[in-house]
């Protein structure tokens, strides 16, 4: 068989005996050769959709990773602005005002010129910005212990030592305390001194007290105090959890106390520092340089640490997933050029040109990273909204991120597909065909 040229010549070494490679017509050397985009479209669609079970398990690793990256990443900028709003409540509403003078034995021998007042409550309170204000003070037991029952048992320990605080009956909504049974004393128990006591709930377990309903009393030495309350827990003043707390002018009656060692005030938002600046005129106006307050430094740095902190950590778990995506991608679209050999061949000897070939795998590797990017994103969305109403939070998303995920997507199976691309277009058509048969 012999092949005729576009002039009419006869090509040389085109005879009968020639192998049906050398019978291939190669376009003619000064045609261009062009691909149309609705072609590598129709081309891209079709590849994907052939075995739509294969493409949805090789989108399965993106659409995880994209899916975790938004999930976390959301998450962290939520969980991150609940961590500032709990930091802003607790640290930035709170101010401490102590003596200037320390070593007092919480109160008991403090001078007079640097006292803290005992109607410490009613003077703060009076000042706009305070929301609420108590006073605090160790006190000095004298070797005393503290026990549940007045019998002395013989084979067992039933005295301890338990430290024992006096406060104002404004402490515990300073403290934000939460109440596990009974409740708190408040001013009046404190006006008349009454012999009543809360416990922590450290202090509950050591005296085996699990219920206030029958007003249980316990022994400070040989004083007696009713229960009216064990705290579940409490956001400042962690030590009253193991402490036996009494009213302050039980504690001046029975234990000698002279005056408040602390006066801890929860302010507004924003109000600290001008409280920290009047409370020691208010508590006292004749020498308030004796006093010293104790203002929490602004939360910027600290709520900027926080979230960065958070997200460096999401961000590499979110991008190990995407790392498993992308190998994923890349090796299915190798095994799809593997399996079409043929087919690359075919195109080459009919003029597809090497960029043709590696722009047919590289749209269908992209193709393929769009729809899980764009899968990935809804259910990491969906995520972050689940999981803020489940806790209660209000869901926080940077706005670019819906839209730069699905691209992320179309950039992995890029990158995934550059190598299998590289190794379709380097194919040679004859070599194609032949390893095809």
């Amino acid at each position: 068989m012999t092949l005729i040229d576009p002039a009419g010549r006869d090509v040389p070494g085109t005879g009968s005996g020639d192998s049906a490679a050398d019978m291939i017509v190669p376009r003619d050397s000064g045609s261009k050769s062009s691909l149309a985009i609705s072609d590598l479209l129709a081309e891209v669609v079709i590849s994907l959709t052939a075995r739509p079970a294969r493409t949805l398990l090789t989108a399965m690793g993106t659409v995880l990773g994209v899916a975790a990256l938004v999930a976390t990443l959301g998450l962290a900028r939520t969980s991150g602005n609940q961590i500032v709003s709990r930091f802003d409540e607790l640290e930035a509403t709170q101010v401490s005002v102590e003596p200037q003078s320390s070593g007092f034995g919480g109160g008991q021998n403090a001078p007079q010129s640097s006292f803290i007042p005992f109607d410490a409550d009613d003077r703060l309170l009076r000042l706009n910005g305070v929301v609420a204000a108590g006073t605090i003070s160790d006190v000095d037991l004298g070797g005393r212990l503290a026990r549940s029952v007045p019998v002395n048992d013989p084979l067992g320990q039933n005295e301890y030592q338990i430290p024992v605080l006096a406060a104002s009956g404004g402490l515990f909504e300073a403290a934000r305390a939460d109440v596990l049974t009974g409740r708190v004393f408040d001013a009046g128990h404190d006006e008349r001194g009454d012999a009543v006591a809360v416990l922590g709930p450290g202090a509950a377990r050591r005296l085996n007290i699990t219920q206030v309903a029958n007003a249980p009393t316990i022994f400070v030495g040989d004083e007696a105090l009713v229960v009216v309350g064990v705290l579940a827990d409490v956001d400042r003043k962690p030590e009253l959890l193991n402490a036996i707390t009494i009213p302050n002018q039980l504690a001046k009656d029975r234990f000698g106390l002279q005056v408040p060692a602390e006066v801890l005030i929860e302010t507004e938002i924003g109000a600290a520092e001008l409280i920290g600046a009047q409370a020691p005129t208010a508590l006292n106006p004749n020498d308030p340089d004796r006093l010293r307050a104790s203002v929490p430094p602004s939360p910027t740095r600290t709520r900027s640490a926080v979230a960065d902190d958070l997200n460096i950590l999401f961000l590499v778990l979110g991008g190990i997933s995407l790392i498993v995506g992308a190998l994923g991608i890349a090796n299915v679209t190798l095994v799809s050029v593997l399996e079409r050999t043929s087919e690359i061949g075919l195109r080459r000897a009919l003029g597809a040109t090497r960029r043709h070939i590696a722009t047919q795998f590289l749209a269908e590797s992209a193709a393929l990273g769009l729809l899980a990017g764009l899968i990935g994103t809804s259910l990491g969305i969906l995520t972050v909204v689940v999981v803020s109403a489940n806790r209660v939070w209000t869901p926080v998303l940077d706005p670019i991120l819906p839209l730069a995920a699905p691209l992320m997507g179309v950039v992995i199976g890029l990158v995934a597909g550059t190598y299998p691309a590289w190794k379709a277009s380097s194919l040679e058509p004859i070599a194609a065909l032949r390893g095809a048969e």
